[in-house]
C-alpha cells in the first residue's frame, strides 16, 4: 500500500545533485561513478544503458518520452538509428535489473511514449556534500506540514535528513501545491492505518549471502513451501540443479554453496527442521506429489538416514527437548519418542498443518495451515499447557497469506512472511503479541522462508528473482532459446490453423498473439493468475485453469478478443485441465492433484456438454488427473496423482490402457493425433519422451538434464509450435539468502 502511494503523491523535498546515491530496493546508482550495485556488487552496466537509467530514475512515477531521451543521449543534431539504440538500451538496463517488459518491475513501456520508472527510488547525497534547497520558505513549510504524515509511514521528513522517499526533480511548485499534496498524503496515510492494524517502519539493512541463484523458492500454486534451517554457522537450504532437488551447506562467513550428499532413502529431501543442539537434519522425501511421506533423520555433518518408524506425515518438528518428534498427518499432529514409543494424538486442528516452530521455552507453538479450496495461508498457534488452536492475526490481508514464521531474539521476536499489493515481505511481531506486526522488507526480490539464527538477532531469508526463458528443441536435441515476443512464455498453446497463438507469463497472465507476435493482447484481468489455456478447434476463444485470489482452480472461458471471460462450473472446489473435444462442443477437465493442502474429496475425470451443460464422469477415471483429449477426437490422455504412470482411454471402447513411460507431466497432443508427447518430469534425466500412439512406442526426444551446461535450475514442457516442435520454460535463476539483524 505505501508502494502505491509513492506513485499517487509527489511530495517537494530536495532536488537530487550529481554526485548523489539513488537507491531502489537492494539497487543503488553512484551518479558520480556511473555506476550501478545490487546489495554491494557492481553490475555492469554500459555507458549509453546507464544514462537511460539515470534519466528515468531522476523522474520516477513519471513518463519520460522517447523524444526527451533521444535530445539528452543523441542531441538533435546527431543521426542515429535511435529506435534500435534506446530498445538496445532499454532491454540492456532490464538484463542488469532482472526486469521484464512483460511483467515490469522497475521500469515500464508506454506504447509510442516512452517509459516510466515505476519503483519507488530514494538518493543519498554523497558525504559532506551540501544539499540544494529552492525557495527555502516554501520547502521549509512544505518538510514541516509532511512531517506527522511521513513519520506515520516511517518516513524522516526533516530537511536535514539524508533519505528521501520519492524525488522530485521540480522544487518550485506553489504553496498551495505542497500544502495539498501533504493534505492528500495525510488523508491516505490515515485511512491505510486506520483500516488496519499494522504499524511500519524503516526497512533494515539487509546483505545478500549467496550470488548463484539456484536456492529452491516456495511455489504457492502447489502449496509447496521450502524451509531452510542453521546451526548457527552453517545454512541448510533447498537448491535446484537441472530438475533435480537437493540440500546445500552454505557458509555464513562466506556464503559459498556445498551440495550435501543425502543417503539414497531420501531421494528428494525437503527439511523440515533441526535438532536443537544442530546436529540432525529432520528430512522428508518429497519425489512424490503425494503429500503423506517418511520422515528421516540424517546427521548435518553427513551420514546414513534414520527412519522414524513408520510414520507418513506432510511435515514434522522436533520438540524443544530434542528427544521426540512432533509430526502433522492430515488435520492432526501427532508425537513420537525416538525411542520408538507408539504415536500419540497432540492436537487436533481445524486444517492441515506445516512449518512447525516452538517458542524457545516450550510454552507456544505456532504453525502455518492451507486451505485447501482457497489456497489461503494463515498463521496459527496452541499453547502447549491446553493444546488448543487459535488464530493469529486475522483479517491481516485479504485474501490470507500469513505463514512460515519463525522465533528470533530468544523468542522476543517472531518473523514471518506476509503478501501485500502483490509482493511477498517479511513482517515482525513482539514476542507472543499477535497485534501491531512490523514490515521488516519492502521488496523488490519476494522475500520468504525466513530463518532465525539460534543465538543473537540476525535473520535470514530467502530472495526469489525467478529469472527464466523459453526454448525450443532442435532436430539433434539440444535447447536454443526462443526469441522475440514468446520468450517469457511458460505455457504455449497455438491454434489449429498454426495462425494464433496464446501464452501465459510467469506472473500468471495470459496473452495471445498472431504467430508473428502482432496484434498482441492480454485476455485475463490482473488479479487472475492463470495456469494454463488451450484454443478451441474453431479457434473462436479458449478454455483457461485460473483462479482469482483466495478462491478455487477453476475453469473459464474467454473470447479471443478478451470478451466474454466466464466460469464454466457454479462449484467451490478445484477444476482443473480443460481440453476440448475435436467438434469444441464439450470440455474434458480434472482435479488437482494431492498437494499439502490436499482435498477431502474424491479425484475424477469429468466431461462437460457446453450445450446441455450437463457434466458426466469418465468412467474408471478415479485417482487421475490432467487430462488430454486428442485432436480427433479418440482418445484421452491422463496421468495418475503420483505422475508415476501416463494412461490412454479409448473413447469408443471406453477403456482405459497404461503407456510404458515412468512418470509423466504436462502430456501434449501431436496435431495429428499419432503420437503424445509427456516429460518425465520424476525421472532424474528430465526426458520428453513422445509415445506414438496407438502402438505405445516410447522415443526420448531430449534430455533436459544433459542439454544445458549445468546452469538451469528446474524445467516446465511448455507446449509444441505449429511443426510439433517441443517448447521447454528453463527457469535459470531462482532465488538467493539474505539476512539482516533485527536490532
Amino acid at each position: 500500500m505505501i508502494k502505491s502511494m509513492t506513485h499517487l503523491f509527489h511530495i517537494p523535498m530536495q532536488t537530487p545533485i550529481a554526485n548523489s546515491r539513488l537507491t531502489f530496493g537492494l539497487y543503488e546508482v553512484d551518479l558520480q561513478a556511473g555506476e550501478l550495485w545490487k546489495a554491494g556488487f557492481r553490475i555492469k552496466l554500459q555507458g549509453q544503458p546507464f544514462k537511460v537509467l539515470t534519466a528515468l530514475l531522476e523522474r520516477p512515477g513519471q513518463v519520460v518520452t522517447r523524444e526527451e531521451l533521444q535530445l539528452r543521449l543523441w542531441g538533435k543534431d546527431t543521426v542515429v538509428d535511435f529506435d534500435h539504440s534506446l530498445g538496445t538500451a532499454i532491454n540492456k538496463i532490464r538484463e542488469a535489473l532482472g526486469d521484464s517488459a512483460e511483467n515490469p518491475r522497475f521500469i515500464e513501456t508506454l506504447a509510442r511514449r516512452g517509459y516510466r520508472f515505476i519503483a519507488p527510488v530514494g538518493y543519498v547525497p554523497a558525504e559532506g556534500t551540501p544539499q540544494p534547497v529552492s525557495e527555502p520558505d516554501k520547502e521549509a513549510a512544505s518538510t514541516e506540514s509532511a512531517a506527522p504524515a511521513l513519520a506515520a509511514i516511517g518516513v524522516q521528513a526533516d530537511s536535514r535528513s539524508s533519505v528521501v522517499p520519492v524525488i522530485q526533480t521540480s522544487t518550485a511548485r506553489p504553496l498551495w501545491w505542497a500544502i495539498a499534496s501533504v493534505a492528500l498524503v495525510s488523508v491516505a496515510v490515515a485511512g491505510y492505518l486506520a483500516g488496519t492494524s499494522r504499524a511500519t517502519t524503516a526497512p533494515p539493512h539487509i546483505t545478500q549471502i549467496t550470488h548463484d541463484g539456484h536456492l529452491a523458492p516456495s511455489v504457492n500454486t502447489i502449496e509447496n513451501h521450502m524451509a531452510s534451517a542453521t546451526d548457527g554457522v552453517r545454512l541448510f537450504a533447498p537448491t535446484l540443479e537441472n530438475g533435480h532437488a537437493g540440500l546445500a551447506a552454505v557458509s555464513l562467513s562466506g556464503g559459498s554453496v556445498t551440495p550435501m550428499s543425502i543417503p539414497p532413502e531420501v531421494a528428494s529431501p525437503a527439511l523440515g527442521n533441526i535438532s536443537p543442539d544442530g546436529s540432525q537434519l529432520l528430512l522428508r522425501d518429497h519425489l512424490s506429489p503425494e503429500s503423506e511421506q517418511p520422515l528421516w533423520i540424517v546427521p548435518t555433518l553427513g551420514g546414513s538416514a534414520l527412519r522414524v518408524g513408520n510414520i507418513l506425515a506432510h511435515d514434522a518438528t522436533w520438540m524443544p527437548d530434542g528427544k521426540e518428534i512432533l509430526y502433522a498427518i492430515g488435520n492432526d499432529l501427532y508425537l513420537t519418542h525416538l525411542t520408538g514409543n507408539k504415536p500419540e494424538l497432540y492436537a487436533s486442528l481445524p486444517g492441515r498443518a506445516f512449518w512447525l516452530r516452538w517458542e524457545p521455552n516450550g510454552k507456544l507453538l505456532r504453525f502455518s495451515m492451507i486451505d485447501p479450496i482457497s489456497h489461503t495461508l494463515s498463521l496459527w498457534q496452541l499453547a502447549a499447557s491446553d493444546r488448543r488452536p487459535e488464530p493469529v492475526l486475522a483479517g491481516f490481508s485479504n485474501p490470507s497469506s500469513e505463514c512460515c514464521g519463525v522465533w528470533a531474539n530468544g523468542g522476543r521476536t517472531f518473523v514471518f512472511q506476509s503478501s501485500h499489493g502483490g509482493n511477498t515481505d517479511l513482517w515482525k511481531l513482539s514476542g507472543e503479541s499477535t497485534k501491531n506486526p512490523v514490515r521488516l522488507t519492502d521488496g523488490p526480490l519476494e522475500f520468504q522462508s525466513p530463518v532465525a539464527a539460534p543465538n543473537g538477532s540476525r535473520v535470514f531469508f530467502l530472495g526469489v528473482d525467478a529469472r527464466s526463458e523459453l526454448e525450443r528443441v532442435t532436430p539433434n536435441g539440444e535447447l536454443v532459446p526462443e526469441k522475440g515476443f514468446l520468450s517469457s512464455a511458460v505455457r504455449v498453446d497455438y491454434t489449429r490453423d498454426g495462425k494464433w497463438v496464446a501464452w501465459t507469463d510467469s506472473a500468471g497472465q495470459l496473452w495471445r498473439a498472431n504467430a508473428s507476435g502482432e496484434e498482441k493482447l492480454l485476455l485475463t484481468p490482473d488479479t487472475f493468475d492463470v495456469f494454463l489455456a488451450h484454443w478451441s478447434p474453431d479457434g473462436s476463444r479458449l478454455a483457461l485453469m485460473a483462479r482469482e485470489p483466495g478462491k478455487a482452480w477453476q475453469i473459464y472461458l474467454v473470447g479471443a478478443n478478451g470478451n466474454d471471460l466466464a466460469p464454466l462450473l457454479q462449484e467451490s472446489r478445484n477444476a482443473a485441465d480443460p481440453s476440448w473435444s475435436p467438434d469444441g462442443q464439450s470440455l474434458v477437465f480434472g482435479r488437482i492433484n494431492d498437494a499439502m493442502g490436499k482435498e477431502n474429496a474424491s479425484r475424477t475425470l469429468h466431461i462437460f456438454h457446453l450445450k446441455t451443460n450437463q457434466m458426466e464422469q469418465v468412467p474408471a477415471s478415479d485417482g487421475l488427473f490432467s487430462p488430454r483429449w486428442s485432436p480427433d477426437g479418440h482418445y484421452i490422455a491422463a496421468l495418475t496423482l503420483d505422475q508415476r504412470q501416463v494412461k490412454l482411454y479409448d473413447v469408443a471402447d471406453h477403456t482405459w490402457k497404461a503407456l510404458s513411460v515412468p512418470s509423466g507431466a504436462d502430456p501434449v497432443w501431436a496435431s495429428d493425433s499419432r503420437s503424445l508427447y509427456v516429460h518425465g518430469s520424476l525421472v532424474p534425466a528430465q526426458p520428453i519422451y513422445r509415445v506414438s500412439i496407438p502402438d505405445g512406442h516410447v522415443q526420448e526426444i531430449v534430455r533436459l538434464a544433459d542439454s544445458r551446461e549445468n546452469d538451469a535450475v528446474d524445467y516446465v514442457f511448455g507446449g509444441l509450435t505449429q511443426d510439433n516442435t517441443p517448447l521447454i520454460r528453463a527457469r535459470i535463476f531462482a532465488g538467493n539468502f539474505y539476512s539482516l539483524d533485527l536490532k
